[in-house]
């Protein structure tokens, strides 16, 4: 049993991605960008 409970927090990252066509800043996690969940505008 361990003393305290361990928390896994997602990687979030501050990106500027296109969402509905626009891009815009938003904190995304590192495993939608590798997954191609979410696309990185250039």
């Amino acid at each position: 049993m361990v003393a305290t409970k361990r928390r896994f927090n997602p990687n979030l990252q501050r990106v500027r991605a296109l969402i509905d066509g626009k891009a815009t800043r938003a904190y995304v996690c590192t495993r939608c960008l590798k997954a191609g969940k979410v696309t990185k505008a250039i």
